[in-house]
């Protein structure tokens, strides 16, 4: 195993920070994040009709606002008089669209990173939102990064704009689901390895395990070019070491960072994160990332 060549970096997951007031994805769970010296901020965006995006993970309103019907029928004039809906409770808090996110990252400066996950995952006819978010990130530059479980969206974006820095969650094609998870997500079957993987390399153990795993990452490599970062479930990285495949170290070889995501401090999971980080993880994704940050011995 290899440690990374720098200390691992904490991600603020939907703009978490630990005992924070602020709903996931609230403007001022931003700032509050940017002001505590947060090095990287991860936000959901899904487009709104025309002009902008909204930051919420779900496509209907009625999930995470006071608001209800699909987001990508709303404007932004619409959103102003709704109010984020958190754990069944609305809040006191306007749903943030994304040009808010840019502009209050602008106006803060400094060198904190926005990751924005992009959570629309069916392909599109238009290329107009995926132009639409160019067009609102570009004053960012290289403090900006958009990452997708959806590969068709990513190619699109690395055509389209050569400058932006992409990530790749890996989840739609290669997981690991030792307790139950959504059926309607793919991967839809268990494969002969115990990973779920719907790929037909998948179907009968015909490889030491370590050798279909380098199987499987190099054709999801293979098939998103140009990607800085793979963003993978903690569970998943851990499994694979216990199978005698060190993740981080198979993309440092391709010169890809690997986020480990969503590992918070309080949870059983919470000692995986000392075992990953002397794996070699680039990156930890956490909703308690001042508690995570002392647990792997990180100065802020």
């Amino acid at each position: 195993m290899t440690a990374p060549l720098q200390p691992p970096v904490i991600v603020h997951h939907m703009a978490a920070l630990d005992a924070s007031p602020y709903p996931p994805n609230a403007l001022e769970g931003v700032r509050a994040c940017l002001e505590a010296g947060a090095r990287f901020i991860e936000i959901d965006v899904t487009p709104l009709r025309a002009d902008d995006y909204l930051l919420v993970h779900d496509d209907v309103l009625e999930h995470e606002t006071s608001g209800s019907g699909p987001v990508s029928n709303a404007s932004a004039g619409d959103i102003a008089s709704l109010h984020i809906k958190h754990r069944d409770t609305v809040t006191p808090y306007t749903p943030a669209l994304l040009s808010q996110v840019v502009a209050l990252m602008l106006d803060f400066g400094g060198e904190a990173r926005l990751q924005i996950d992009y959570k629309s995952v069916l392909p599109m006819a238009d290329d107009e939102p995926l132009r639409r978010l160019l067009r609102l990130i570009e004053p960012l530059g290289t403090r900006v990064l958009v990452s997708s479980g959806a590969d068709w969206h990513l190619r699109r974006l690395r055509a389209l704009a050569g400058w932006l820095d992409l990530g790749f969650d890996i989840g739609f094609y290669l997981d690991y689901r030792p307790q139950p998870a959504d059926p309607r997500l793919p991967p839809f079957r268990a494969g002969a390895y115990g990973y779920h993987d719907d790929h037909i390399v998948a179907g009968q153990r015909l490889l030491p395990t370590p050798a279909y795993l380098a199987e499987r990452c190099d054709i999801l490599r293979l098939t998103t070019p140009g990607m800085s970062t793979w963003y993978v479930h903690h569970l998943l990285i851990s499994r694979m070491l216990d199978d005698g495949f060190n993740l981080a170290d198979w993309l440092h070889g391709h010169d890809i960072r690997l986020d480990a995501w969503t590992l918070d401090v309080g949870r059983p999971t919470s000692a995986d994160a000392l075992r990953l980080r002397d794996a070699g993880v680039d990156q930890f994704t956490t909703n308690t990332p001042v508690a995570l940050g002392q647990m792997l011995g990180l100065a802020r």
